[in-house]
């Protein structure tokens, strides 16, 4: 895989997920909202007119390095990360380096002149977004007429390049989420390329299956690992490609694994809550328990099944059922969302209202509009890259595990979604009894369980320091480790990758600063470092079980089961 790949795939990966509350409501309400800076403009308007003199000095900074572009002697160059104009015409051709030169400059003083309004945080935010947006798709790179590869491309086919990316762009375009295809939609295939550890469907609710692993080893630690996966999108992020799953890893690890698939809801389902979901997990314990025979289950939870995992877990600790939990993990969880980036800047209760209305009125929040809320998130990397590749070079996208994941989406109930946009927006896990789980006060203190916790440091929409934030919420010993991926790719994080690093520390300070000067690094995956903590809690080995089921639970079908195969 060469540098630029990889970039392009770390950074697709870490658009996949974001605060919650920021997509959801722009997935409800629209992209459009977001591009509009409203109060933010205004008092960015008003800021650059009582300081005259900084944007008129911008100004002449910007045309004394136009007149130096108009004569060659312009020394502006895009970074080395920047894979837009790698192309050698970008340099070579003196009309195409004018142009690049340009509009590099231009953006530069654009983002010069908001930096200097000193706008506050939440302004600067939603401004910055709105900028960066709008300078990504004025890039000459975009242009067909201007993109060199894009010129040479169409000369070498005789235009077949062309007439492609017309028909790629017109097939886009037709349905939602209608921005440019990030992988073909037959690249993979869920059960036959992806979703194929070896496993059974052992229960089946109308809320979710759950899938018992076949044990790889011949013997197994004694208290089983049950993982709450995302409620968007499906639960095979956990069991990817062969080599790039963690179920697979786990089992292999001699752990007994069990992971919940959630079902795709519709309207039928408008009403299923927070409540609905978090009694879902209670008897995917159950069934756990049933099977397994241990009172006890190491419970994980990721991204937005991390929250309901929390959740639960203190619904437990309420009701003096905490010792059924033998060890906790968050994956990307974010559940102090103070300064969660983007997402506090511009979600209020006002726009969550608005949002759960929405869904509201159709039953439903529909997957595509997630979609195309995550593309527009990082437009370089997930809307223009694809652009110049799709349309204006007219090739297919390459095939990547992940990218397919993403675009295999699902729906969230109104319900459900309603409750984690009024949970966002007032940021109630904070609050001893600001939430409620199955009509238990929500106290994360109260979790008294060690924790495992991970989070990625090149993830900008959901900072590190927030998931960070989690190990002074809850009760217990925290292990937080951070991995040098984003969103997605922490947690699709095998072990191979030479150029894989994460950073772990022996205490958990309040100050993520703090904690970051006094961690060590630590090379390659962290899933050796993490099925060796999870052994430490997981009992005793036992002989494997040789049948899946147990407790009365018979097996109802095959991994990766039916709730998967729903659209």
């Amino acid at each position: 895989m060469s540098a630029d790949t990889d970039t392009i795939r770390s950074a697709a990966a870490d658009a996949v997920a974001a605060p919650l509350d920021l997509l959801l409501t722009d997935a409800a309400v629209g992209m459009l909202r977001r591009m509009n800076p409203g109060g933010s403009g205004l008092r960015l308007a008003a800021a650059l007119a009582t300081r005259p003199r900084l944007v008129a000095g911008r100004g002449r900074h910007l045309a004394t390095e136009l007149a130096r572009i108009a004569v060659g002697t312009s020394q502006v160059q895009p970074s080395r990360r920047d894979r837009r104009f790698a192309d050698p015409g970008w340099a070579g051709n003196p009309l195409l380096r004018r142009a690049m030169q340009a509009y590099l400059a231009a953006a530069q003083t654009a983002e010069g002149v908001v930096a200097d309004a000193g706008l506050d945080g939440k302004d600067a935010e939603r401004v910055g977004f709105v900028l960066t947006n709008l300078v990504d798709a004025l890039a000459p790179s975009n242009n067909p007429l201007l993109n060199p590869a894009a010129v040479k491309a169409a000369l070498d086919t005789g235009g077949g390049s062309t007439l492609a990316g017309l028909r790629h762009f017109a097939a886009d375009m037709a349905v939602p989420p209608r921005v440019p295809s990030m992988v073909e939609p037959d690249a993979f295939e869920v059960g036959v390329d992806l979703a194929v550890t070896p496993g059974s469907v052992v229960l089946r609710t109308p809320v979710f299956e759950l899938i018992q692993y076949r044990p790889a080893t011949a013997a197994v630690r004694q208290v089983p690992l049950l993982v709450v996966p995302p409620t968007i999108n499906k639960f095979y992020v956990m069991d990817l490609a062969p080599g790039r799953s963690l179920a697979e890893y786990l089992v292999a690890s001699g752990l007994q694994v069990f992971i919940i698939s959630w079902r795709n809801p519709d309207a039928r389902h408008a009403k299923w809550d927070f409540g609905t979901y978090g009694q879902a997990v209670l008897d995917a314990m159950d069934a756990v328990a049933r099977i397994t025979g241990s009172e006890q289950t190491a419970l994980t939870g990721a991204c937005s099944g991390g929250i309901i995992a929390a959740m639960v877990a203190a619904h437990l600790a309420y009701t003096g059922q905490q010792n059924r939990i033998a060890a906790f993990t968050l994956m990307v969880t974010v559940l102090d969302e103070a300064e969660a980036g983007l997402a506090s800047a511009v979600v209020d209760e006002r726009t969550a209202r608005m949002a759960a209305a929405a869904s509201r009125a159709r039953g439903y929040l529909d997957g595509r509009s997630l979609a195309e809320v995550f593309a527009w998130l990082r437009p370089n990397d997930l809307i223009w890259n694809y652009w110049v590749n799709n349309y204006l070079l007219g090739r297919k996208p390459p095939a990547f595990d992940i990218l397919f994941w993403n675009a295999d989406t699902t729906r969230m109930a109104a319900g459900l979604h309603r409750d984690f946009l009024r949970m966002g927006a007032t940021n109630a896990l904070v609050r001893p009894g600001g939430a409620t789980m199955l009509g238990s006060p929500v106290d994360l203190g109260l979790i008294d369980r060690d924790t495992y916790m991970v989070a990625g440091i090149t993830d900008h929409i959901c900072p590190w320091q927030s998931c960070y934030r989690s190990t002074q919420l809850l009760g217990g010993r925290s292990r937080f480790v951070l991995s040098t991926s984003g969103h997605v790719a922490a947690m699709v994080n095998p072990p191979g990758n030479e150029k894989a690093r994460y950073q772990v520390a022996k205490e958990c300070p309040a100050d993520p600063q703090e904690w970051l000067r006094h961690a060590e690094t630590a090379h390659g995956s962290w899933w050796p470092d993490y099925t060796g903590w999870l052994a430490e809690r997981c009992g005793e080995e036992q002989a494997a079980p040789a049948e899946p089921g147990g407790g009365g639970l018979a097996p109802v079908g095959d991994a990766p089961g039916t709730y998967v195969y729903d659209h």
